[in-house]
């Protein structure tokens, strides 16, 4: 019998309703690859030609776009190629939520045009009440060249040599202030850096002082560098770039710069993301003295670096909402955490081992703070069989071995690692 004559009609199938009401969610492109897909495992007799709908359905993905969830088993929280921090359910449903038509720059009650994002800069504005005014921005990137180009563009940034970071991807910041025209004024060292260096180098062609936490990597040992509160005494404004995007201290990690420490030291500006330790969407934070951030707001880069509307949502539902899960990845025991790891090894058997780890902030945030973790350790021979499940359960490799950190692994998704272990041990 020729196989080709009972290869079910494409036209036929892309009308079958389940296939129509897929299209209606994914798009006629991607059911008609399915379709064809399934038209092909008839004709090689891999499937009857009844089935060749049902054979269609499973090869459609479950959105329309290219990105697929993942479960972060590597023990860093704020993982950049992962995504960084993922989103609160509050965050999720605001961003469904603001997914239509919304008023993001419109009055209600008024009937005409409000200014944009109000709602979300409102939050922020009281997460951080040290501030006399905010803005947003794409990311933290972002924000360092607006202020730049607003407050310096033809003038001189004064900055500590031992600042001058590369970050993600190979940017420089050197690189980037200058792209804004500005011209980089360095002094200290590499390793030692002190009030009198800045004080010589200001003058009235200083634009600002630019304060840079080193926020992915450590200077040890013979080192000194200049407090905010000091750079504040010398006369240009200080614009500190506190990177991770903490709003408020956080106990367990207590070298790491917050928002509104930095602005009662005397900054007067602060940029930090909003995708790091703050827990939301990416973005680019701006706190500070209400002259400087004006003047950032009303700068013709500002329209070119503002964020959307599903960005504002997750932003406000971050800052208004529940804590993110980011910060239940930070807070939870390692008791808690080693309970779950035995669990999993006593259902795994002999395919794992509960272990001890060690887990990282990551994404620029606290570099060096260990957090005591725990996880499983499986075969490494199973980290692309882990990474092919559906959904992908990503682990690192140490001592010849896969652990997977349960540290950043929601409480939930211990039935899919365990499901995907399983299944990659077939």
């Amino acid at each position: 019998m020729d196989r080709r004559s009972s290869v079910p009609r494409t036209d036929a199938m892309l009308a079958e309703p389940r296939l129509a009401a897929a299209q209606e969610m994914l798009g006629r492109s991607l059911v008609k690859a399915a379709v064809a897909n399934a038209q092909q495992r008839v004709r090689e007799g891999l499937a009857d030609p009844d089935d060749a709908v049902d054979a269609a359905l499973a090869f459609l993905p479950a959105t329309a776009g290219g990105l697929k969830r993942v479960v972060n088993a590597t023990g860093v929280l704020v993982h950049t190629n992962l995504g960084r921090a993922p989103l609160s359910a509050a965050a999720v449903a605001a961003v469904a939520a603001a997914a239509g038509y919304t008023d993001v720059e419109f009055d209600l009650a008024g009937g005409q045009r409000a200014r944009r994002g109000r709602t979300a800069l409102t939050a922020l504005a009281q997460a951080v009440p040290e501030a006399r005014a905010v803005h947003v921005v794409n990311n933290n990137a972002a924000a360092l060249v607006l202020a730049a180009t607003a407050l310096a563009a033809g003038r001189e940034i004064v900055i500590s040599r031992g600042e001058l970071v590369e970050i993600g991807d190979g940017f420089r910041l050197p690189e980037l202030l200058e792209s804004a025209h500005c011209r980089l004024r360095e002094v200290g060292t590499t390793n030692r850096t002190t009030l009198r260096d800045y004080q010589k180098a200001c003058g009235p062609d200083t634009g600002f002082i630019l304060k840079v936490h080193p926020s992915n990597y450590r200077i040890e040992g013979f080192t000194s560098d200049v407090p905010i509160k000091e750079l504040a005494t010398i006369g240009p404004p200080v614009v500190a770039d506190i990177g991770s995007g903490l709003l408020r201290p956080e106990p367990l990690l207590p070298g790491e710069p917050d928002a509104a420490g930095a602005l009662r030291q005397g900054a007067a500006l602060v940029t930090a993301s909003g995708d790091k330790l703050l827990g939301g969407p990416q973005a680019g934070l701006l706190l500070g003295e209400e002259e400087l951030v004006q003047r950032l707001r009303r700068h013709p880069l500002a329209r070119a670096l503002r964020v959307d509307k599903l960005t504002l949502a997750a932003l406000e539902a971050t800052l208004r909402g529940p804590r993110p899960p980011v910060h239940r990845s930070l807070h939870t025991s390692v008791g808690e955490l080693r309970e779950r790891a035995e669990r999993l090894a006593r259902r795994l058997g002999d395919r794992a081992e509960a272990v001890p780890t060690v887990a990282r902030v990551g994404g620029g945030g606290a570099p060096g703070v260990e957090l005591p973790s725990a996880g499983i350790a499986v075969d490494e021979n199973l980290a692309a069989r882990l990474r092919s499940y559906d959904p992908p359960v990503i682990g690192r490799i140490t001592g010849g071995r896969l652990v997977l950190d349960l540290r950043a692994v929601e409480p939930g998704q211990d039935e899919v690692v365990a499901a995907a272990v399983e299944h990659a041990c077939k």
